[in-house]
């Protein structure tokens, strides 16, 4: 169906008025070639040069190579002093309260729920997007955050043995909230702290635990999907709406290409980690015990709430539906 999809446009670019002309965009990631969001970049360059055979380039930049971090970015793209970019959702927040869905802990518990969030929450995402200038292309998912913990969590009591070194106020809050104790401390403080025994547990991905050196220090990891990390890939939408509608055909179709290829490529790179923290003598729980989720599920309401209360019927619209889709039967 992708090669159908892909030989229509192709066709119709060929035979479109004007089809040998080039656009060039600059698009930008402050993140590492081999990140999601360079990844992402990658591919997404790689879509368009198969779709408009020329019609259209991508230039793409990483690691910050740009000069620009996710917020000035994204500035960047609504003024088109940069076409396009990848841009860290967090990071958004003021831009719009909507963006902050992604850093409300323990919304979801599995991979396929955060597929559903994301497509619940995509034509408020995009709506948001255009009122600044910028257009919705794709949204990137990163691995979710788990808990590294010094000895097993088999129920919510073991939480409350916990000191966690968390990363922001949002998280510290979520975490206080389930009974354990919440620090946030600079990786170095955390390293040391966890050598010295007063920090007994991490919040971070299996992948951002085993860059970290984790598995020596924390031989415990829960999926517990705290948060699934999202970016957001975006163009300038005067430069979007400028396009042919051949050239908007191939775009649309790059980027939904591309967002299929990093769900998959995530998927790959959780097992890689998995079998990596198994070979490092990490114990992995894949199904952390009900209670512990309910716990953090529990901690977090009073954020969701004041979430729901600033983004108005956005709310509802995305969370009324996950949640009836994921209530048990």
């Amino acid at each position: 169906m992708r090669f159908v999809r892909r030989l229509i446009v192709t066709v119709a670019l060929l035979y479109a008025p004007g089809a040998l002309a080039q656009a060039v965009w600059d698009m930008a990631t402050e993140y590492p070639r081999n990140a999601m969001s360079g990844i992402g970049v990658t591919a997404f360059a790689r879509h368009i040069e198969e779709n408009t055979r020329g019609g259209l380039v991508i230039r793409p930049s990483y690691d910050g190579e740009s000069g620009l971090r996710s917020a000035a970015m994204f500035r960047a793209i609504a003024q088109n002093t940069l076409q396009a970019g990848d841009t860290y959702a967090a990071a958004l927040d003021p831009h719009g309260e909507l963006f902050s869905l992604f850093s409300l802990p323990a919304m979801v518990s599995s991979l396929d729920e955060a597929r559903r969030l994301l497509e619940l929450a995509r034509p408020a995402l995009a709506a948001a997007l255009r009122e600044e200038g910028v257009h919705l292309l794709y949204l990137t998912p990163w691995p979710p955050t788990g808990l590294w913990t010094k000895k097993p969590v088999h129920s919510a009591a073991d939480l409350k043995g916990l000191t966690v070194r968390t990363y922001d106020l949002t998280s510290s809050i979520a975490i206080s909230g389930t009974g354990a104790e919440a620090l946030v401390l600079s990786l170095a403080d955390t390293l040391a702290q966890l050598r010295a025994g007063s920090v007994n547990a991490m919040l971070s991905s299996g992948e951002g635990g085993l860059e970290r050196k984790l598995p020596g220090l924390l031989p415990y990891f829960s999926e517990i999907t705290y948060m699934l990390p999202i970016s957001i890939a975006s163009v300038n939408a005067a430069t979007y709406d400028a396009l042919s509608a051949d050239l908007k055909a191939a775009v649309d179709l790059a980027a939904h290409d591309t967002e299929a290829e990093l769900w998959t490529t995530l998927l790959t790179r959780l097992a890689r980690n998995r079998q990596q923290m198994r070979d490092q003598g990490v114990t992995i729980d894949s199904h952390p015990p009900v209670d512990v989720l309910r716990a953090l599920k529990s901690a977090a309401r009073e954020m969701r709430q004041r979430w729901c209360t600033k983004v108005g019927p956005a709310c509802h619209a995305i969370l009324d539906p996950l949640e009836a889709s994921t209530a048990p039967q």
